[in-house]
């Protein structure tokens, strides 16, 4: 499913066209891909909240398949393993950032689905060093979500600087949010999610949710940090309010609308609000492996890939239980 120009989701940008399979260059592998799931990233790109980086540009990248092929020098895998590819594409490994231990922050970092073809396909290549084993508890179906909305979720949630028997506020309860509410009770936090769609709600709570309320609602407990995971800047201010003195709020989103002024005494009193950006190679190992120990289930509808405009709308409207995923 290729976009040649951006668009809402409901003109249908995305359209089916047959394409060359792709040849794995140096260092890389070719995986023939059984599913991939949607993310707001994936929805902000269509859109064109981010503008292209590359035209036409196949997006998608929470991408499970097998290795299907190795090109020269590609090690760790071989053909037939089953694997999985995230977000983060390439890192060049040497400027400022990654020597620093930051490559999420990389400054020549390229990213699935756009800047290079990603998982709306048949087939993908990617670098075999940024490739992950999944856990075999799960599905291809419900390992893809673990790949954007469960590493990305795991990073944020550090960056909340969240510890065990504390309140952790999760404003906006789409697939990163179902699946950090689950890892987050297995290491001992108690989780508040605010919504305002009646069946994510429903699904908090039967998740175990201590307690579910829209943004503008005050919870019944100061929360200790909290995740803003809406795109949606007029929640900033609203997070800060319900966390403690000295608590984090951190901001998961790769975009978000604008944030209203603040007043200082929404931040006052030594809260911290960050931004949370891409993520690394040793999150998403330490995120798969936790996975794997809670282990965690996730929510998923399923959709053919030819309805991939089909799925974005339903994601972007909240219209999906969980996460929206692509079945080749």
């Amino acid at each position: 499913m290729v976009l040649d120009r951006q668009a809402a989701p409901e003109e249908n940008p995305l359209a089916m066209r047959e394409l060359p399979v792709p040849e794995p260059g140096l260092g890389h592998l070719r995986v023939r891909v059984s599913v991939c799931a949607v993310c707001h990233t994936d929805l902000h790109i269509v859109e064109g909240d981010l503008p292209l980086r590359k035209q036409p540009v196949i997006p998608g990248h929470q991408i499970v398949g097998v290795v299907d092929a190795l090109g020269q020098g590609a090690a760790g895998f071989k053909e037939g393993d089953r694997v999985g590819i995230p977000w983060l594409h390439w890192t060049d490994g040497d400027c400022g950032y990654c020597r620093r231990n930051s490559e999420n922050l990389c400054e020549r970092a390229k990213f699935t689905g756009w800047d290079v073809d990603g998982g709306y396909a048949e087939y993908v290549v990617a670098p075999a060093d940024f490739v992950y084993r999944l856990p075999k508890s799960c599905s291809d179906e419900h390992a893809a979500p673990l790949l954007c909305a469960g590493i990305i979720g795991y990073r944020s949630y550090r960056l909340s600087n969240a510890k065990k028997g504390e309140r952790l506020g999760l404003y906006g309860f789409g697939a990163s949010a179902h699946i950090v509410l689950q890892f987050a009770r297995h290491l001992g936090n108690e989780c508040y999610v605010f919504t305002r769609t009646p069946e994510h709600a429903e699904l908090a709570k039967k998740l175990g949710a201590v307690w579910t309320g829209r943004a503008e609602e005050q919870p019944p407990s100061q929360l200790d940090c909290a995740i803003v995971f809406a795109p949606a800047g007029h929640i900033v201010p609203l997070a800060l309010r319900a966390v403690r003195k000295g608590g984090t709020v951190a901001c998961a989103g790769i975009t978000m609308s604008p944030i209203p002024q603040l007043d200082y005494a929404d931040l006052y009193h030594e809260r911290i609000l960050r931004s949370v950006a891409n993520s690394t190679r040793q999150d998403a190992r330490e995120f798969l492996e936790l996975a794997a120990e809670v282990p965690v289930r996730t929510e998923i509808e399923l959709f053919p890939l030819e309805q991939a405009n089909l799925a974005i709308a339903a994601m972007k409207h909240s219209r999906v239980r969980g996460a929206a995923v692509l079945k080749l």
